[in-house]
């Protein structure tokens, strides 16, 4: 594995997983429609954690409802349905108001791809936030290394999500820019605050 820093690249030289496998496949039909970048668990079992996942967390910036059709005309074409809802329509209308939908290969549901329009300011910044990682000559948009660490650490905090967290900081060491990190953490305080406070507000 190679991280260059300045130029937001990772290489890595392995065999493929049929994760993997599934991930590109997917991914080379998502990118000819939408920008894309892959998030959360995913991007700790592709940089060499042993784990299995249920989803793939993929954020796209917002598009037409004419290009999401197509989109999702092709994806149908090659093998893939929706979990949320049949019509591209419906579908269209899930992500327009926040809410994440699922594609899987036509007669299963794990795993997924857990896909959604950005939410928030932090989200959206994702997309001027990232490494490409190249496997095996194929290009992948993640997450950056710091923002990964962040969201699992101080918004998700789950075991497995601190596991994730610390294989990605172990992994890295003196690369990690932990003041970018700690910026991060203030954000998502604050969000989290905010959240906590909505939620009292409709009780």
């Amino acid at each position: 594995m190679i991280y260059n820093k300045d130029k937001r690249e990772i290489i890595l030289d392995r065999k493929l997983s049929n994760l993997d496998e599934l991930v590109i496949e997917f991914i080379k039909i998502l990118e000819r429609y939408a920008d894309y970048v892959v998030i959360s668990g995913y991007i700790s079992i592709l940089l060499g954690r042993t784990r299995i996942t249920e989803d793939i967390d993929v954020y796209i910036k917002e598009i037409s409802f004419e290009r999401f059709s197509k989109l999702y005309r092709e994806l149908e074409e090659r093998g893939f349905w929706c979990i949320n809802a049949e019509k591209p329509e419906s579908v269209y209308d899930y992500l327009k108001n926040s809410k994440a939908v699922r594609f899987a290969r036509k007669n299963t549901s794990i795993p997924n791809f857990e896909v959604g329009f950005p939410k928030r300011d932090i989200d959206l910044e994702t997309f001027s936030d990232f490494i490409i990682v190249i496997l095996n000559n194929v290009k992948l948009k993640i997450s950056s290394l710091e923002r990964h660490i962040a969201f699992k650490r101080y918004y998700l905090e789950t075991d497995k999500d601190i596991e994730d967290a610390l294989h990605i900081e172990e992994l890295f060491k003196e690369k990690i820019d932990y003041e970018k990190i700690n910026k991060l953490k203030k954000i998502i305080e604050r969000i989290k605050k905010e959240e906590e406070n909505g939620e009292r507000g409709r009780n």
